[in-house]
């Protein structure tokens, strides 16, 4: 089975690096360079994790700060995630010796 891998996104520590702190400051770099995103498009780049990243980015990125890209990309292993049974009433089932009972079918009363 193939291992599942995650990342993790560096930008706002290589930011803090080169001492800048607000997102504010990345829009007009991004600019110079044919990069045009909102105010709210740069702020979710530097704070949160990114699904879609264009190469435009990220060579825009790269080229601002003057990394490598594993500097602002960082391989990981992805977190296992376990999913506990639970009942319809939110308890765990199966927990001890507290089993269902069988259900006992008998024919028509006459």
């Amino acid at each position: 089975m193939t291992a599942k891998l995650d990342y993790t996104w560096r930008l706002r520590e290589i930011m803090a690096e080169q001492g800048m702190f607000t997102t504010a400051a990345l829009q007009p770099l991004l600019a110079e360079r044919g990069v045009t995103l909102s105010t709210s498009q740069v702020y979710r780049l530097v704070t949160e994790k990114p699904e879609r990243l264009s190469l435009k980015v990220l060579m825009a990125l790269i080229d601002i700060f003057g990394c490598p890209m594993d500097d602002l990309i960082k391989p990981t292993a992805a977190a296992k995630t376990t999913r506990s049974k639970r009942t319809a009433d939110g308890t765990e089932a199966g927990i001890g010796t507290f089993r269902p009972k069988r259900a006992r079918i008998t024919g028509p009363e006459k």
